[in-house]
């Protein structure tokens, strides 16, 4: 268990370290674990969730295709159309793109939203950095709330067997979702608040014409299926992920025969993230190595000895040390390695891991609104402004990121103990 511990914890360091090599890393590490470990190819090919690989990748897809319809665009007009002035424009853009990012990718939402913005501000002489920090940390937020919102919410649903109506009523109590739109709702309040001074009035934008609407029929078509798929009994493991990857082969085929777009497949598959397919497949690998090591059961004896065996405790330990973490590190790689050791908790505390494995999802997700860098749809959102030519300083982001963090997380943390916990 020692070598694999230390072996664990120098891959760690260098997917912390070298972000751009972190799938090579990844899997590279995989191999030295299936070594370890003794794994045999099919103990291996066992190991990989290729639900979840599958979720990702098709949803990704069919996510591209919505966006090139241009429906997000003319949602957001819509939107500008109906408010009175900045304060609205910008409470109600972010709340907007949380519920896209629901669905779609956090760094998908953020772009897709983030040009109006710079459009509102630019006719208004405004800065738009504040609202497109807004943008960014809400699109975050609402990550959690199904399990087509992000990679970690579909990690959770892999390693907990939840389907898509479990985020809403699981197991006979509230879901993920309804406490993740509570912190939405207690965030728009801090948004409101930050800024009330804003009152210039906007005036209507130009319309986008959306020439194709059937893109938006099929991310609608995912979600429907996944909810039908989700009261079949007995259904494969892997029908989420064939749902996905065969509703975006629909859109390919459609736009390849029908429209005669002959570079569909080559769009399509250049916006698919190969990176993070690539690093989850390999940490699938290493987290089952070291579970088979004993290193999981190691991590979870250390934490239990912490909170000296108090389920509070402990799941107050592991709410805030994901929101430490994740204020810094990215999310994904954290959660992939956190899930079986809250499962280990939990069986030693006698307990369902729900608990335990919902607070972590509250604490690593959220908890990457604290800094510019904690989430990838943070860094998105200022990569954009950079390029508009606008500096965003630390204070600028703290300002909007750590009220709506600890409002958003305080909220997540208390629902999720009370529904739960008791």
């Amino acid at each position: 268990m020692v070598p694999a511990l230390i072996v664990f914890g120098i891959t760690y360091v260098l997917l912390l370290s070298f972000q751009k090599f972190r799938p090579y890393i990844a899997l590279a590490a995989g191999v030295v674990f299936t070594f370890m470990a003794g794994f045999s190819p099919l103990e291996v090919f066992n190991a990989i969730d290729w639900n979840v690989l599958m979720m990702i990748a098709g949803t990704m897809g069919t996510v591209y295709l919505f966006i090139e319809s241009k429906m997000p665009d003319r949602l957001a007009d819509f939107i500008i159309e109906k408010v009175p002035n900045v304060k609205w424009a910008v409470v109600c853009l972010s709340l907007f793109a949380g519920i896209i990012s629901a669905f779609v990718d956090n760094v998908a939402t953020v772009l897709m939203i983030a040009p109006v913005a710079l459009n509102i501000s630019k006719k208004l002489g405004i800065s738009p950095v504040a609202m497109i920090i807004s943008i960014a940390v809400s699109s975050n937020l609402q990550g959690a709330a199904t399990l087509v919102g992000d990679t970690t919410a579909i990690m959770l649903g892999g390693e907990l067997g939840m389907n898509f109506m479990d985020f809403f009523w699981y197991n006979g109590r509230p879901g993920l979702f309804f406490v993740v739109q509570a912190g939405a709702i207690i965030s728009a309040i801090i948004l409101l608040f930050l800024f009330r001074k804003e009152k210039a009035s906007i005036s209507s934008q130009t319309k986008t014409e959306v020439k194709d609407y059937f893109p938006t029929v099929l991310l609608l078509g995912t979600i429907v299926a996944l909810i039908i798929a989700s009261f079949i009994e007995n259904k494969p493991e892997e029908t989420n992920g064939y749902i996905c990857i065969a509703i975006m082969f629909i859109g390919i085929f459609r736009e390849f025969f029908i429209k005669k777009n002959k570079t569909v497949f080559r769009d399509v598959f250049k916006e698919i993230d190969f990176y993070t397919l690539g690093l989850l497949l390999g940490l699938f690998v290493v987290i089952a190595g070291i579970k088979e090591l004993g290193v999981i059961k190691a991590i979870s004896d250390f934490f239990f000895t912490i909170g000296g065996g108090n389920t509070f405790l402990i799941y107050t330990l592991i709410v805030w040390a994901s929101v430490l973490f994740s204020a810094f590190i990215d999310n994904i790689p954290y959660v992939a390695a956190m899930l079986p050791v809250v499962g280990g908790i939990s069986s030693q505390l006698g307990i369902d891991p729900t608990l335990l494995s919902f607070g972590l999802l509250v604490g690593a997700t959220l908890g990457g609104n604290l800094t510019p860098i904690g989430a990838s749809a943070n860094i998105a959102g200022t990569g954009i402004l950079r390029n508009a030519g606008y500096e965003v300083k630390n204070r600028d982001f703290f300002r909007i990121g750590i009220p709506f963090t600890l409002s958003a997380v305080i909220s997540g943390y208390i629902l999720v103990y009370l529904f739960w916990g008791i």
